[in-house]
């Protein structure tokens, strides 16, 4: 197989999207013109033309509103955030209309929307550009919300997400765009709400998603070289659905938990897993979870402070010695 950055892997998804489903229609702020903020869109225009290709005017209610209006006349609309810190002026088209019109019209209207863009802190952009959303947007019942952390992923994710019914939020990493990964030439489907263990281990579980499982599976790597620590991280690849089974298998195989996200820890993710656990694996614990979340503050500007303040393979590896 060859290997190709993350970025590459979404525009792969993207062109091949297009090209097969002619209601597919890409829309967002220099999606086209410029390639994308992060030239995840490169080529695109070209390829497919303005009509499939669509730049947006920087007002991202008014273009996630036309994009839910479009889903919902039967286009399947994939549309850009250069941040999804920019999605918060856009809640109500995202919360209040894409994710309730198929219980408010009885199931007679379907959403097939796709927003997808950056979502992450860690590249020195401050606090207005570096949330991690994911929490909050999963917290709406109608919405699917997926974080890819390989290439592999982040294009088998995005072609499911373009072919589902519903809105589903794609949240990627900037840090992660130029990561090299193994990627088959033919095409393929990950489906949406089924975990993944990027690492086999029989001491201690991870479990995380996003960029915190690449950063825990290098932990898990290291613990191993050095301290003989056997780690098996999964990640999670869905927030919602989320692989409840896949967690408890886990738990039940390790009998400790750690869990990472960049997520603030405040209604994080990982309440909802310490959650789900002490319900359905509670007897299998040796020990109490441990968790290890970005800084509960507004993101730092300064880097070096900044890199502190998002989950690291130093902290994943301290917590997991603390826990030995």
């Amino acid at each position: 197989m060859a290997q190709i950055t993350y970025r590459q892997a979404i525009n792969d998804a993207l062109a091949e999207e297009v090209e097969r489903d002619e209601n597919v229609v890409v829309m967002g702020e220099e999606v086209a013109q410029f390639d994308g903020a992060y030239k995840v869109t490169e080529g695109l225009l070209k390829r497919f033309g303005p009509k499939r290709i669509v730049d947006t005017p920087i007002s991202e209610a008014g273009f996630i509103g036309m994009g839910i209006g479009a889903a919902m006349m039967g286009i399947r609309p994939v549309m850009e955030l250069m941040f999804w810190s920019f999605s918060y002026v856009a809640f109500d088209q995202l919360c209040n209309n894409a994710a309730a019109v198929r219980y408010m019209s009885g199931g007679l209207i379907n959403c097939p929307i796709v927003v997808r863009g950056p979502a992450n802190g860690g590249t020195n952009v401050g606090a207005t550009h570096s949330h991690t959303p994911e929490n909050i947007v999963a917290n709406h019942p109608g919405i699917k919300v997926v974080c890819p952390a390989t290439a592999y992923d982040a294009k088998g994710l995005m072609k499911t997400a373009i072919r589902d019914n519903d809105p589903v939020f794609v949240m990627e990493n900037t840090i992660l765009y130029n990561d090299k990964w193994e990627v088959p030439e033919e095409e393929y489907l990950v489906p949406l709400g089924k975990a993944n263990i990027l690492r086999e281990g029989k001491d201690l579980s991870i479990i995380a998603h996003g960029r915190a499982a690449i950063t825990s599976l290098r932990a898990a790597e290291e613990l191993k070289a050095k301290h003989d620590i056997d780690v098996e991280v999964l990640d999670l690849r869905s927030i919602r659905p989320l692989d409840e089974d896949a967690v408890i298998e886990t738990v039940k195989k390790t009998n400790n938990v750690l869990l990472v996200e960049e997520n603030k820890p405040f209604c994080g993710v990982g309440a909802q897993l310490t959650y789900l656990i002490q319900e359905r694996a509670f007897d299998y614990l040796d020990a109490p979870i441990k968790r290890i979340s970005s800084i509960d503050a507004p993101q730092i500007y300064c880097k070096k402070l900044e890199d502190t303040q998002i989950p690291n393979v130093e902290r994943v590896v301290k917590k997991v010695l603390e826990m030995a």
